[in-house]
């Protein structure tokens, strides 16, 4: 019996096709990007009870995240990206 692959799994691209990539993006959608990874690290890194700073950082995160998604949206539908939860 043949079953199905199993779910896709992230491959490394090589650097200079990434650069190749990147070429081909407007600076300002490459910078998007960037940040909406960093903020998606960022959202994801507070878990559990919060203290009010805690929250206020989560918050702050998940306002750059969405700042940077608009971005990457406006560009192409299936940009954003999604925080780890």
């Amino acid at each position: 019996m043949i079953t199905s692959p199993s779910p896709l799994v992230p491959v490394p691209i090589p650097d200079h096709v990434a650069a190749l990539i990147g070429s081909c993006l407007p600076v300002h959608v490459l910078q998007a990007e960037v940040d909406a990874d960093c903020a998606a690290r960022e959202v994801y890194r507070f878990r559990g009870p919060l203290c009010p700073e805690d929250r206020a950082d989560r918050e702050y995160a998940l306002a750059a995240l969405a700042k940077a998604n608009k971005i990457l949206a406006k560009h192409h539908p299936k940009l954003p990206v999604r925080p780890g939860w």
